[in-house]
């Protein structure tokens, strides 16, 4: 993609630049960086950069979690007006086998989106094989990172395991068809985001109080526009996204189609929804653990 783009840009009128991220959890993961942002460099992208970044843990979230930050940060540095990233294919078909492993619904198994904000995925359409067969005829030498051969990350055994099987047993095209589901539930998600958006809107204008969720209105929804209205309404409220899981969206669904007088909920980044006067509230549970338990229990069942 790198290459790509360093003959695309100047013949657009652009200014093409790359930047590689450097986890840190390879040993050398700092010298292939920097050999990395030479060779853009010698492409011609410019400018062309290697950043650190370190992950909470040593795995697959927190390495994702901060490369974004990092590409974030450094798009903002350089004024960049969008963000190239090289996924594939095969890497669309392989979000969407862990989608639905982890029971995620309909958001995950839309897989990745070809462009969202910044970021923009120009290679999804094509196979793994293909940008293999790129960078030989152009004499380019692709690393292989040896983390994508290591068991112990899901990812590789979707990739070297689960796939192979799956096409030992359905036949050829199962990535093709795989990605074809996920551009397909995509249109569908985003047609329900775009609702869900419009009655967040609505109930939120209602409220004095933008953190509170008209219980009634939210119980009349459709439940694929509810769920999507309370998931967006704890993310505002400082969920992390990523952490945020289907569980924890139906028990905030419960405070709604449920309601029998039950305590809050309590969700990731310090988050805690509860019931109170017949609204559904958000707030920070560090700040009001105190006062939400009081008003809750005052509400009892009539709420």
């Amino acid at each position: 993609m790198a290459a790509a783009l360093a003959f695309v840009a100047p013949r657009a009128g652009l200014r093409a630049g790359g930047v590689t991220v450097d986890h840190g959890l390879q040993q050398g993961s700092a010298e292939r960086a920097t050999a990395l942002a030479a060779l853009m460099c010698k492409l011609g992208l410019d400018p062309a950069l290697s950043i650190k970044v370190t992950p909470a843990k040593d795995n697959e979230a927190a390495a994702r979690a901060v490369r974004y930050e990092g590409l974030d940060r450094t798009a903002q540095e350089l004024h960049a007006k969008a963000i190239l990233l090289g996924h594939t294919l095969d890497d669309q078909a392989e979000t969407v086998l862990l989608g639905l492993a982890r029971g995620s619904g309909s958001r995950s198994l839309a897989g990745m989106p070809a462009r969202r904000g910044l970021y923009r995925r120009p290679l999804l359409a094509l196979r793994r094989a293909s940008t293999a067969a790129a960078c030989a005829a152009l004499g380019l030498e692709p690393w292989q990172d040896p983390h994508n051969h290591d068991f112990r990350f899901t990812r590789a055994r979707v990739r070297h395991q689960l796939i192979p099987a799956l096409e030992e047993a359905l036949g050829p095209g199962v990535a093709e068809a795989l990605a074809r589901t996920a551009s397909q539930l995509r249109a569908d998600a985003e047609c329900l985001d775009d609702l869900a958006f419009a009655e967040s809107g609505q109930l939120r204008g209602d409220c004095s109080d933008p953190a509170g969720l008209d219980a009634r209105h939210l119980n009349d929804l459709p439940r694929a526009i509810r769920t999507r209205v309370l998931r967006d309404a704890a993310i505002m409220a400082g969920c992390p996204d990523g952490a945020l899981t289907a569980g924890h969206v139906e028990r905030i669904e419960e405070l709604v189609i449920a309601w029998r007088g039950q305590r809050w909920v309590d969700l990731p980044g310090g988050v805690r929804a509860r019931r109170q006067h017949g609204k559904v509230w958000f707030t920070s549970r560090t700040s009001s653990s105190t006062s939400s338990t009081a008003s809750t229990e005052s509400t009892g069942r009539g709420s």
